[in-house]
């Protein structure tokens, strides 16, 4: 089976080369090393601890134990390796100063996990959200490193899917020597896929345990004094958006400024993708509003524009203070949703679309909690219109958005407590790393 799922895996990576050729812009520096050519560290300076995250959000989710690896085992060495570019950018942006290597996690081929593995020489990999691939799994588990999975997470579909190759995936996950899972239900479904239940502890959301300033940043008031953002003046944040969902907000905006009878709002949109910055651009040109961008120099322009286009990488957790209201994407459309945790904390009313499986329990526990507005499942010819009528009520009723907000960021804080607990459990490893491997 193992040498089935590199066949396919290497048709996948070959119907890729077109998106890469077209996006070679992103996708050209990070070849190199997904093909495991990183640059060697020496062997002889301390215990390495190799984090892999596969995008921004669980480059985010793992910050804060990033922070307290780095500041309780200082004879230790932080590598970061990511998927995406955004998530790389992140990494560097957060950790360049402090972590040994940043890098793109190596393709699933033996030769370059091996490669890359030689490289770095990990004494312990941590795996962020349960990114299961089967070489290098088998390769991490033969060059003597310990791998955990951190703050796993595994739908119900993704076990059905993985069903099918039942016994392959027993196999796989024996290489695995821990496993923390977000919760029971996550749990559970690792161990029907054969994960043994003596390597699987319950360890809760490490995302609400992330890093949020209690005062703004130096950024956020950069762009509070450059876009004029005023208390007076609302300000509509569409986080992390996918197509078609810029053409929906941007309608609903506009019915909102429409029927605004006092201070006109604003809107900023921040598209899940770079690679779509562009064609988001494009789509604000058409609707008449005055708008800019974050990246242009900073201009008269600002001030006054009625949408503004956030196409910089990391930057959207310094405009949460700034909003009133905060819609959440990936929502509207089948793709199931973004985390809302990042404006919960920052005490904001949060709307989102009707697909959020994939923060399942997070929603519903907001729900339940009156800390959170999600649409029902209606024909998307009427979204725009459902959209905002919650967003403008919002905008209109002070009290219920005070109240949102504030149930928001009480339901974000009581979970908190999976750093704690995730800390505890990889104690052993982390303590014994300096003393030589400890596979058994």
């Amino acid at each position: 089976m193992f040498y089935l799922y590199s066949i396919i895996y290497t048709v996948g990576i070959v119907l890729m080369i077109p998106i890469m050729f077209f996006r070679r812009k992103n996708y050209g520096s990070s070849v190199s090393q997904r093909f495991g050519n990183i640059q060697a560290l020496e062997t002889n300076e301390g215990p390495v601890v190799w984090v892999h995250c596969v995008s921004v959000g669980e480059t985010n989710a793992a910050r804060p134990l990033l922070e307290r690896i780095l500041k309780d085992y200082p004879q230790h060495r932080l590598v970061i390796s990511n998927t995406t570019v955004t998530g790389h950018q992140l990494a560097r942006k957060l950790f360049s100063d402090r972590a040994a290597r940043i890098f793109y996690f190596p393709f699933d081929w033996r030769f370059s996990v091996r490669r890359a593995l030689r490289r770095i020489n990990p004494k312990i990999i941590l795996v962020f959200e349960t990114e299961i691939w089967f070489n290098f799994f088998r390769e991490a588990h033969k060059s003597g490193a310990r791998l955990c999975i951190v703050n796993g997470r595994l739908s119900e579909k993704s076990v059905e899917k993985y069903a099918w190759i039942q016994k392959t995936m027993k196999r796989v996950l024996h290489y695995v020597d821990l496993a923390l899972m977000q919760d029971n239900k996550a749990a559970n479904r690792l161990i029907r896929l054969g994960m043994l239940s003596s390597k699987v502890r319950v360890t809760g959301n490490m995302k609400f345990d992330q890093i949020v300033d209690e005062s703004p940043s130096e950024n956020t008031e950069n762009m509070r004094r450059r876009f004029n953002i005023k208390d007076d003046t609302p300000l509509i944040i569409a986080a992390s958006t996918h197509a078609p969902e810029e053409e929906i907000v941007l309608a609903a905006f506009k019915r909102i400024w429409k029927n605004s009878p006092d201070e006109l709002p604003r809107l900023l949109i921040a598209p899940r993708h770079p690679e779509r910055f562009d064609v988001v651009e494009k789509i604000i040109k058409k609707t008449g509003f005055d708008w800019v961008k974050r990246s242009d120099a900073e201009s008269g322009r600002d001030k006054a524009a009625e949408v503004i286009l956030l196409d910089s990488i990391g930057e959207l957790r310094d405009f949460y203070p700034l909003a009133d209201v905060v819609f959440v994407g990936g929502s509207l459309i089948p793709h199931g949703g973004q985390s809302i945790l990042e404006p919960a904390f920052n005490e904001k009313a949060i709307v989102t679309g009707f697909h959020t499986a994939n923060f399942a329990v997070i929603v519903e526990d907001f729900i339940r909690n009156e800390a959170l507005i999600r649409l029902p499942e209606i024909a998307q010819a009427d979204i725009s219109v459902q959209l905002s009528g919650v967003i403008g009520n919002l905008l209109a009723d002070d009290a219920m958005r005070n109240k949102l907000a504030a149930n928001a960021y009480l339901a974000a804080n009581k979970n908190r407590g999976a750093l704690s607990k995730t800390l505890a459990h990889l104690k052993p490893y982390l303590d014994s790393a300096g003393a030589g491997n400890t596979n058994g």
